[in-house]
């Protein structure tokens, strides 16, 4: 009885042995996985940067075309760009008012 005791004692860790095994290959995986993603991550987070910065430039830019557009005669943007050079005006009055104080 003791040597089939010892049998099922080293089938039992020869089993574990196995199991911890493929719980170490798991875990390797899964952290060659984890940096994978954690690159992808990075590679997004740049790519959403670079593109909200184009958009921030990009409406810039259409707001020059319009002012710029309305000063060259359109009639859709005259209204405000008229007021956007009055509130220029404006600050521009206030400045030298601060600066004749």
């Amino acid at each position: 009885m003791n040597i089939v005791g010892m049998s099922e004692i080293a089938a039992i860790i020869d089993t574990l042995e196995g199991r911890l095994k493929k719980l170490f290959e798991k875990t390797d995986h899964l952290e060659q996985v984890s940096t994978q993603l954690k690159q992808e991550l990075y590679t997004a987070n740049a790519t959403i940067e670079r593109q909200s910065s184009e958009i921030e430039a990009l409406k810039k830019q259409y707001e020059t075309l319009k002012v710029a557009s309305s000063l060259l005669g359109s009639e859709d943007n005259k209204r405000e760009t008229k007021l956007k050079i009055n509130a220029l005006i404006r600050e521009i009055d206030y400045c030298i008012a601060q600066l004749a104080d």
